[in-house]
């Protein structure tokens, strides 16, 4: 491999590592969506909510609903409630977010999330095989994994998008405003991150092209 191509590698392996760290940061962490109700009296207890793929957190604190209407900025503050969700935790409660949500999609998120990290190890497991002498072959099976790493990190964000909709939509739940929090957005530049990285790295690590239309691929002179 040429210095030029080892140096490109390099540097898509780099943006793939962190990729692969926030990966990690959104499956482990809860601030996917934030909840909020709307209200409407004076000095009322908001009861805002944010999750992630395993757990909720819910957090009640009096506002001023005469300045503000919803209370979802305010998810930092106040006294949190956090609980994994009953399926993951037979012993926790969240009955919540146990009726108000199909249950399939909170354990098919969190399953392709799982499904996407399986991916990175084993993709990194080939990228540190192919550091030793003319193992540079391992690249491309390493390629391929961290890319199908990415398009897993994005069915799990879609599988959220959707869950975090019906939760919404329904009439069994005080909340009617959401947005998106940074561990959404950490998954969604890992699906970039990984994705395009894998994209990328395939395409350095295939062999040089024949320069002359009677060469093949095997009768190019190797790189120096």
């Amino acid at each position: 491999m040429s210095q030029t191509k080892a140096l490109k590698v390099r540097v898509t392996l780099f943006c793939i590592l962190v990729g692969m760290v926030l990966a990690l940061v959104a499956v482990v962490t809860d601030h996917w969506a934030v909840l909020s109700p709307h209200m409407e009296q004076h000095n009322t207890t908001c009861e805002a909510a944010h999750f992630g793929l395993w757990r909720i957190c819910i957090t009640r604190i009096v506002v001023d609903a005469s300045r503000d209407r919803t209370c979802g900025h305010l998810i930092l503050s106040g006294e949190k409630n956090c609980s994994y969700f009953r399926h993951f935790n037979p012993g926790e409660s969240s009955e919540i977010f146990e009726f108000t949500t199909q249950k399939e999609y909170s354990i098919s998120a969190a399953a392709i999330a799982i499904f996407s990290l399986g991916f990175i190890i084993v993709g990194t497991i080939c990228a540190l095989l192919s550091f030793r002498k003319k193992r540079d072959y391992l690249l491309r099976p390493a390629s391929m994994f961290y890319a199908f790493a990415g398009l897993c990190i994005l069915v799990s964000v879609e599988v959220m998008r959707q869950s975090v909709k019906r939760m919404i939509d329904s009439e069994d739940t005080v909340w009617i405003e959401y947005y998106y929090s940074w561990s959404f957005a950490c998954a969604c530049t890992a699906f970039i991150l990984l994705f395009l990285g894998g994209i990328a790295l395939l395409l350095f690590s295939l062999p040089r092209m024949p320069q002359n239309p009677w060469e093949s691929c095997m009768d190019a002179e190797p790189e120096h």
